[in-house]
């Protein structure tokens, strides 16, 4: 009857133990040479600290897998063994090396064979050992030193691997971050975004700016209730939705009945809801559609006025909420010079300051833009100051995601 190979785990006792070692400081070493009289005679060796290495011995490579359990921590591989051909002097060590990828792994040469020593490091081994020079104290601090190196070699390579995971995901989201179509508009645009989440570019925030075939500019801001990955994700979907539809002709509560279909298709849970703000400017820039749904209003700024909100009484519930829902679409009289900010309820949920629970709110965001106007600030650079001052009030990076977009006509108001 055929005696069962054990299976490795995924993860050895080398890796998961502190230091690479077993309780005690204990190894194991497996030794795989055909010298009937064995490299070492005793069944461990006993170092200068106490620890002991316990030894395990296999004539050939067939033996030495039934013997390669899981708490083995080192393979000392005698690179002499029979069989290897002029071609492959590394055939020996090579069959280790795929059986025990995630195991320290010495090899032993002779004396005269420094070249074969060398090349056995280059393809993997953690080093080598001569057999005319080996004693117990250097086989010994041979294993230590080869396990110890592993771990940090495969933690090395874990660190790096992590490292082009976040690269590839940070790319990936810059890649779902949209450009806007404005081409042959005079609207000037700007916007920040910044979310939530640890170490993210994209959250549940999202918003889009196109320009359709009839000259009339389309924006839109909206939020996923969570800032998670999920919810970036559905935040992707519904803005990819909103433009699709958009440049097939919906508009206000058609369009928005749309969206509200796609998010119930798309939500993991029936509880996952979605705020949404969306204009429709017209093309010669003097007024524009608005729909609310659950969303905070758009503030605007017209030359030689103080900024304020737009009329937010009349609009409908979150998408997602409500099945049957519906969604008024009011015109707003824009002028002939303005800007207009959308947001998310991240720039107003922060605290008033650092030694307050008290939020901004949206009576605190309009003061407080209505300073950076009076400062004459703009654009890109009145974002930039409104979100960083939002932070420093809050006292620290805010938990929330918080999207900001910028429409402005004519001069500076």
């Amino acid at each position: 009857m055929p005696v069962p190979v054990p299976r490795q785990r995924k993860v050895p006792v080398a890796e998961t133990a502190p230091g690479g070692t077993t309780s005690g400081g204990d190894l194991t070493l497996l030794i795989i040479e055909d010298d009937p009289a064995g490299t070492i005679s005793v069944p461990e060796l006993l170092e200068a600290a106490g620890t002991r290495v316990r030894i395990r011995t296999a004539r050939n490579l067939t033996e030495a897998e039934r013997l390669l359990t899981d708490d083995v921590h080192c393979v000392l591989v005698d690179l002499a063994l029979p069989g290897r051909t002029a071609d492959d002097e590394l055939g020996a060590l090579k069959h280790v090396l795929r059986l025990a990828p995630r195991h320290a792994v010495l090899a032993l040469t002779g004396s005269g064979d420094s070249r074969l020593a060398a090349e056995a490091v280059r393809v993997g081994a953690q080093d080598h050992l001569v057999r005319e020079e080996l004693d117990g104290r250097l086989l010994s601090r041979a294993v230590r030193y080869a396990v110890e190196r592993k771990r940090a070699d495969t933690a090395q390579v874990k660190l790096a691997e992590s490292r082009m995971r976040a690269q590839e995901n940070a790319r990936l989201e810059r890649g779902l971050l949209p450009t806007p179509l404005l081409e042959g508009s005079d609207l000037r645009f700007a916007a920040r975004y910044r979310p939530g989440r640890s170490r993210a570019l994209l959250g549940g925030d999202f918003y889009d700016t196109v320009r359709t075939p009839d000259g009339t500019v389309h924006a839109m801001i909206g939020d996923v209730c969570g800032h998670g990955p999920d919810e970036a994700a559905l935040g992707v979907e519904l803005r990819i939705a909103w433009r699709a539809l958009t440049f097939a002709g919906l508009c206000g509560d058609e369009l928005l009945s749309t969206l509200q279909q796609v998010l119930e298709h798309e939500r993991e849970s029936d509880e996952i809801f979605a705020t949404l703000c969306t204009v429709d400017i017209a093309p010669d820039g003097r007024r524009a559609g608005l729909c609310l749904a659950g969303h905070p209003s758009p503030l605007i700024a017209r030359r030689g006025r103080a900024a304020q909100l737009l009329p937010y009484d009349d609009g409908g519930p979150a998408l997602g909420l409500l099945p049957r829902a519906r969604w008024p679409r009011r015109q707003v009289e824009l002028g002939g010079s303005w800007s207009l900010m959308m947001y998310t309820d991240g720039l107003i949920e922060g605290r008033q300051g650092p030694d307050t629970k008290q939020r901004l709110g949206q009576d605190g965001m309009v003061a407080m833009i209505n300073r950076q106007l009076a400062a004459g600030l703009d654009g890109e650079s009145l974002l930039e100051a409104a979100v960083g001052e939002v932070r420093d009030l809050n006292g620290g990076d805010l938990t929330d995601d918080v999207a900001v977009l910028l429409l402005s006509r004519g001069a500076r108001a």
